[in-house]
């Protein structure tokens, strides 16, 4: 048998058995974009539908271009913001970014990369930098294609502050404290407005989680429409634990939601030191969250939707704020 057609018949067993789909799954190279056309050439095809045998779709459809919306939407959505924003690309980059201490948001290594991968892994660690494992080709969406080593860290767009330097910001102005705490906010364009809202309201820094939340990126930064500048963000481990803290220095903790049995303009209860918590799309304020908080303040509903976005929401809570500190002064 000619090398050429035994190597395509090898070739064609591996694509129905599935080979090169899993392969793709776990990182590694599965058919090159130049060998698909060719690959398809040989593979058989059902007689319903003239398509490649074996699970009725390619390596190259159900990864690549062709892919259907349905199938992968959330994740391609989410490969192309992170395209968008500031990413440090290639092992020695990535190091030397976490050795001058410059702020991370995430770090991205391929599936199976191994040598100074390993040491970055530990690196980030000590930092206290979440790190996420993606299969290699998604890697390779994220660079462009670029030559980036196993490994890419999304940096911030702005330097975090921390909740000291927040404090300290409300005793220069000499005014009551008011912090917008956010429970895993995952929305860039939310979180940009939410920071844009809380500056023109007076607020004197945000308060957000470092794991499963949107951190300050290039698209947060234009959502802000240059707030960002001016507001402080602080970003802690736990945000039980930050309430408490902020509870032990005299501030009235008030969670944002839409069962709360405090109105959101009853003046005495938004006048005096504050932090508002503001949860996340969908699934609002977390348990441990809420249990850390003093009182719940509540959004009237009227129409047929019963809840606003989150940035809307915090909008509205700031104004009222402001509104109740104003009067209070005689404003």
């Amino acid at each position: 048998m000619p090398k050429k057609k035994q190597a395509s018949r090898t070739k064609n067993r591996r694509d129905e058995h599935g080979v090169y789909e899993r392969r793709a799954y776990r990182g590694k190279a599965a058919f090159p974009a130049k060998d698909r056309e060719e690959r398809d050439s040989f593979a058989p095809r059902t007689k319903r539908t003239g398509r490649p045998n074996g699970m009725n779709r390619t390596a190259g459809d159900r990864y690549g271009r062709t892919a259907r919306p349905n199938e992968r939407g959330t994740e391609f959505r989410e490969e192309r913001s992170i395209r968008e924003e500031n990413l440090v690309i290639g092992r020695n980059p990535v190091t030397e970014a976490i050795r001058s201490g410059r702020s991370i948001d995430k770090i991205y290594m391929a599936a199976g990369a191994e040598g100074s991968v390993v040491k970055i892994r530990a690196m980030a660690r000590d930092a206290g930098i979440p790190v996420e494992t993606v299969p290699r080709m998604v890697l390779d969406r994220m660079t462009g294609n670029g030559r980036h080593q196993g490994v890419a860290a999304e940096a911030a767009a702005h330097e975090y502050s921390t909740v000291e330097e927040i404090l300290e910001n409300a005793r220069r102005k000499g005014e009551d404290p008011l912090i917008v705490v956010l429970d895993e906010i995952n929305d860039p364009h939310n979180l940009g407005a939410i920071i844009r809202s809380a500056e023109c309201a007076g607020a004197h820094g945000l308060v957000i989680p470092k794991r499963n939340a949107c951190g300050l990126t290039q698209t947060v930064a234009r959502a802000s429409a240059g707030a960002i500048e001016t507001m402080p963000v602080a970003r802690v481990t736990n945000l039980a634990r930050t309430l408490e803290e902020l509870r032990g220095e005299g501030i009235w903790i008030a969670a944002v939601d839409m069962d709360g049995a405090t109105y959101y303009e009853q003046e005495h209860e938004l006048s005096g030191p504050l932090a508002i918590v503001v949860g996340g799309e969908g699934h609002g304020i977390g348990r441990l969250v809420k249990e850390n908080c003093d009182y719940v303040l509540s959004l009237p509903m009227r129409g047929s939707i019963n809840s606003l976005n989150a940035s809307n929401a915090a909008a509205v809570i700031l104004y009222g704020i402001r509104r109740a500190r104003d009067t209070k002064q005689g404003i």
